[in-house]
């Protein structure tokens, strides 16, 4: 006995929708943000010169003008900055003068910039990889780590004892989809002054993120999108006995900052990495200037 099955000549597919799939996607490429249909791409088109211009002036006024006045310069560009949660101001260095290590979840290369523009002063950050003509127009400094833990400790270290506010992001690398990737437990073992940051990015055009692309674009195509929009919100400095102080372990607090700010912005936490996305997307582990070892697969699923 045979079974026949009819397939239709132009059967209706729906796409699902992110929480009917059987496994969650959690990395993707490409710069648009949304399906480009005839109508979308029409748009898209008609958008992008004046998009590119707009794009300059916002990324020379955002990297010339002070970083005390950012925050209204941001928002006079049309690029909404909105801060939540604790007052920065109310995060003070520790009695010995060391610096404050503010964790942030990381959404773009601009992250650091929003979140000292929050905070209305003059920050430090430090990246595994950022173009140098990027780190060039960056209003505020930006130290590179090497991969290697003694000598990013190091590193670290030298920025907190000058009593400087450092913004590090230790997922190590952007995610666009509402998951955190795994915490570096590093800034735990070098410090207990640690304010957790919660960060959203909206954008309605153009990612400005990207794994095999030209990465010095990264902040022009956020800026090309006609409003993109930055959600910054502080929550409370951890106490001494939520660190490594009160006995805890550098993972367990971690984790702990990881879901502080998942619970916040109503993410999902995962122990995926860094070289997991580079792998997926690129085929490389996510070095400046390596070459893919194998095709590289469009998305990857949790």
């Amino acid at each position: 006995m045979q079974e026949r099955y009819i397939v239709p000549s132009r059967p209706e597919v729906r796409p699902l929708r992110q929480d009917a799939l059987p496994k969650p996607v959690i990395f993707h490429d490409g710069r648009l943000v949304q399906k480009p249909t005839p109508l979308m791409a029409l748009l898209i088109i008609l958008w992008f010169p004046i998009g590119v211009i707009l794009s300059i002036l916002r990324v020379l006024l955002g990297s010339l003008s002070p970083i005390s006045s950012t925050y209204y310069v941001v928002n006079l560009m049309g690029c909404p900055l909105t801060v939540r949660g604790t007052s920065p101001r109310d995060a003070k260095s520790s009695s010995t003068g060391r610096g404050v290590v503010f964790v942030c979840s990381h959404r773009t290369v601009l992250d650091a910039v929003y979140v000292s523009a929050a905070l209305g002063r003059m920050t430090t950050t430090i990246s595994y990889s950022v173009a140098s003509f990027t780190e060039f127009l960056s209003p505020i400094k930006t130290s590179r780590l090497t991969r290697e833990r003694s000598k990013d400790a190091q590193l670290i270290n030298d920025i907190l004892d000058q009593g400087r506010y450092l913004v590090m992001c230790p997922e190590g690398t952007t995610c666009r989809e509402p998951y955190l990737l795994r915490f570096s437990s590093l800034f735990a073992e070098l410090t207990d002054q640690i304010v957790p940051v919660a960060i959203v990015v909206k954008t309605s055009m153009f990612h400005g993120t990207t794994a095999r692309g030209h990465k010095w674009l990264d902040p022009f195509f956020h800026f090309m999108n006609p409003i993109p929009r930055y959600e910054v919100t502080f929550l409370n400095k951890l106490s001494p006995d939520q660190t490594c102080s009160a006995g805890k372990s550098s993972h367990e607090v971690a984790n702990s900052v990881q879901e502080m700010i998942a619970k916040t912005l109503n993410y999902k936490c995962t122990n995926l990495t860094r070289k997991d996305k580079y792998r997926a997307l690129a085929g490389t582990d996510g070095l400046v200037g390596q070459q893919p070892v194998r095709a590289a697969s469009k998305v990857i699923a949790g």
